[in-house]
This record gives C-alpha cells, structure tokens and sequence, in this order.
C-alpha cells in the first residue's frame, strides 16, 4: 500500500453533484490561466530566498533545516522529557495549535494519564492560549515546580495572553525552585528583536545553563511555523524529527510540480476557489474520520480563517533590489476568504452532518480517511448486524456512507486518504494544507501571510491597559468610536 497521501475529488465536479454544485471543466478551463500564474508565482517565491524572508513564504522550505540544528533539537528535547515529570508549553495560534495537532495525532490517545504510553518521558500540557485563570491556576496548584519544565512561544514576548501567564508562571517557578528556576525555561522566540529575546539574552547572560533558546525564523508566520517552533515539543515527546520533515519534503516535491494534474494541493485549491466563486460555497467543513485528527482539523482553521479572511487585495511593489514587498491596496477592498468549520467523523455525523445534506447548500466537505489504525477492536461474534465486524471497517463504511448522502443531496464534497497517522504521513497532510492555501490565496489575489484583523482586539487591549507607544492613529480612533451600549438593550 502506498505511503503517500492520496487526493479524491471525484465529488467535487458537476457530473456527481450536478451542474449548480459541481465543478465543470469548462469551469477548470476557465481557471487554468491562472492556476498556472499562482503556480509559477509560488515556484519563483520558493527560488527567491530574499522575497520568501520578506512576505512570509519562509514556511515552504522548513522540510530543509540544517541537520545539525535537527539533531541538536533532537538531543535537547530527550533531556527535557527525561529529566522532568511534566513540560508546560506556553504560547498561542499556531503555538499552540499545531503542537496539540501533533501531539493528538502522533502519542497515543491519553497520552498523559498512562506511564507506560509515554515510554518514562514528560507529561505535556499546553497553556497560555487563553485569559481564562482557571486551567492554569489548575495546574500550578498541582504541579511540583521542582519536576516542571516550562516552553514559553512568542516572537515577540508581548502577545497578551502568552506574555500574562508566562509572567504568572515565571514568578511560580521562582517561588518554588529556587535562584536556578531559569535553567527550567526555554524560550522560542525572534532571535534578533523583541521583549522576550531582549530579556533571555540578558538571564542567559548572567548564566548559560538559564533560559536556553530557540529561534522563530525570519519569514515563518505561527500559523505555518509547525516545523520551526514545534519540532522541540516534537522531540519532547519522542518523534523522530528527520522522519517528520521527510514528509514535508515528499509532499514539497509533488507541489512543485508545474503540472496541475500531478500537484494535489494546488487542484484542492482550485477546486475550493471555483466552488466559493462560482458555486457560492463559502463554508469549508474538515472532518477527519480519525479521533487522532481532530486538533489536526482546529489548526487548519486558523490557517484557513487567518490567511484567506482579507479585506484589501494584495498589491506587489519591486524593490530596488530585485526582491518583492508585499503590501494591502485601500483602493481594492475585497471582503473575500472561506469560513472554515471543523468536525470529526463519526460523532459529528449525529450533529452538523443533519446541516450538511439537509441545510442551506453553501459548503464544501473534506474528509480524511485513514486505511491503516495502530490498533484494532472487533465486535464480538454473535448473531447481530455487527457481529465480527472491526471498528475501522465500521468506520471506512461510515465515511462512504457520508459521500453517498452528499453525494445524493448534491452536496460537494472530497476525501484526502492517508494510508496511516504517522510522523511522514502527518507532515504531508501539513503541507499539503499549507501549500493550497498558500495557492488559494494566490487565486484571491490576496496575501496569505499576513493577519491585520488579528491586531484589532490587540490595539483595544493596548490602549486600554495604557502600553507605551500606541500609534496616534490607532489611539484617536478608540477616542472617537468608542464601545456603547444601552441598558435597555441589555435582557
């Protein structure tokens, strides 16, 4: 069997769905021109390292990482889970949710609550994703800071949610392991700029065994930064690195192709792009039929939301030098980008599945099948339906089951098969998402690295908590629109 990831889009085209759903080939006909642009576009940017630094491409050539650098990530994160009985990563977006991708879909389930599945390494546990106190007030109360280790994840140290629990924290671990509690601290920041590089140079300084760190690269955004700031949590939980980037490089390698045909990631998005534009799809529902995929599905949200959610198009200025500087045009606002949703086979198949066949017929449905589990359970042998039958042939039958019912309901939809979870297969499946969306975006004519609808909440809570040098622009336009609201609009 294969060790490749497989792209099926039969149920995407119009002789499965119907003419108003599907896709056509005078619709790819239509788009061929500029699928083979977008292609070309993403082949210059992997060959020009200036421009990939400078709009954020960095992401598609993580697969290449110096092998010492790798090895030496490798060796750190087996002397952190060995040493320690628990790691606690701090960080948010693709901090966060791209280590509980990996951790979900390569330890095995319940992972911290068994010994023998860790194989005598570190419990993992993941905070400062959230301002709500009570998780990681929960833990503190619980954990020994003698016996825990502490990543915190944040190119610029101020994110506010990361930056106020690592700072509860940080005071948490002096408190309780004394004047070394920095040597229990790693840091994954810019490794130039920014609070949080300025202060662990400054503690490495004063001694070299406190607050080790790791570089964010130039050109990785969080959301694509799974193989830059997730390989040491990677390590701490025993996966083989080389493995993991291997996979990478496979699927890289099928995306360059310069031909569609042969490039599963670009037909995905091109599929995707003629069904928001032309089909009125602008729902992208993921749904794994894998337990072990489910985070897997939350982190391709973000990526989705974050990179394709845009209101300027993108506008290309030449430098000087050669190099591209990407930037938002005003004079375009475009309101465009898929709302993705994520799910999970078969549990969602009693719930948003109803929505899916019967609702307004406005999405697209992705499945992922698994052909392969680690482990398998069968129902006993006796004289009902599912007598002998496996779990993972109930499963497969329940996924065909779902394309029948779209399929009838003129509903598109299509399946990526991943022959196993594996560190290789798993990587693939990363990069593949990556590379369509970095190719929808192309498409959009939008950039797909940048998230200045992010910063918004971020400038409100700045202002609010009076940070220095807020930009006067940002401050007068709190002034002037200030939040409202009427009590008696309030039941």
């Amino acid at each position: 069997m294969s060790a490749a990831l497989r792209f099926d889009f039969n149920n995407m085209l119009d002789s499965r769905v119907g003419r108003g759903h599907g896709v056509s080939s005078a619709d790819l006909a239509k788009v061929a021109g500029s699928a083979e642009k977008a292609q070309a576009r993403l082949r210059r940017l992997w060959a020009d390292a200036g421009t990939r630094r400078r709009v954020g491409f960095e992401w598609a050539v993580l697969a290449c990482q110096e092998e010492g650098l790798v090895r030496r990530i490798q060796e750190l994160g087996d002397e952190i889970a060995l040493k320690y009985e628990q790691v606690l990563f701090l960080g948010i977006g693709g901090s966060y949710l791209g280590l509980k991708a990996a951790q979900d879909a390569l330890c095995p389930p319940y992972y911290n609550e068994f010994s023998s599945l860790r194989r005598g390494r570190a419990k993992v546990y993941f905070e400062g994703n959230n301002l709500d106190p009570v998780p990681v007030a929960t833990l503190l109360e619980e954990f020994d800071p003698r016996k825990t280790f502490v990543v915190v994840i944040s190119k610029s140290g101020e994110t506010t949610e990361t930056k106020a629990v690592f700072e509860v924290v940080e005071d948490w671990l002096k408190k309780g392991a004394g004047i070394h509690y920095g040597r229990q601290v790693v840091a994954i920041t810019d490794p130039v700029s920014g609070s949080l590089r300025r202060r662990v140079d400054a503690l490495h300084a004063q001694d070299p065994l406190s607050f080790r760190s790791l570089a964010l690269l130039p050109g990785v955004g969080g959301r694509y930064s799974e193989l830059n700031m997730g390989l040491l949590h990677l390590a701490i939980v025993g996966i083989d690195l080389k493995e993991v980037l291997a996979g990478a490089q496979d699927m890289a390698k099928r995306c360059l192709s310069p031909s569609l045909a042969k490039n599963p990631a670009g037909l995905y998005a091109v599929l995707h792009f003629l069904a928001y534009r032309k089909k009125g799809k602008t729902i992208g529902i993921l749904m794994p039929f894998a337990e072990s995929l489910k985070s897997t599905a939350d982190w391709y949200c973000q990526l989705l939301a974050e990179s394709l959610g845009k209101k300027f198009a993108r506008k290309i200025v030449k430098r000087k030098d050669g190099e591209e500087e990407w930037q938002q045009d005003p004079g375009r606002v475009v309101h465009v980008g898929r709302t993705p949703v994520p799910a999970r086979g078969t549990s969602d198949l009693h719930s948003i599945q109803q929505n899916n066949v019967e609702g307004e017929n406005n999405k697209t449905i992705t499945m992922i099948r698994v052909e392969r589990f680690p482990r398998e359970v069968a129902v006993p042998s006796s004289e009902g339906l599912l007598s002998g039958r496996s779990l993972a042939d109930l499963l497969t039958l329940a996924q065909e089951g779902t394309e029948w019912a779209l399929v009838r309901a003129h509903r598109p939809n299509c399946a990526i098969i991943m022959p196993e979870v594996t560190p290789r297969t798993w990587s693939q499946l990363l990069f593949f998402f990556e590379w369509a969306t970095a190719f929808e975006g192309e498409l959009l004519g939008i950039n797909a690295f940048d998230q200045p609808g992010v910063e918004s909440y971020k400038n409100y809570m700045y202002y609010k908590l009076r940070k220095p040098g807020i930009p006067k622009a940002i401050a007068d336009e709190i002034k002037k629109h200030p939040l409202k609201k009427e009590r008696r609009w309030v039941v």
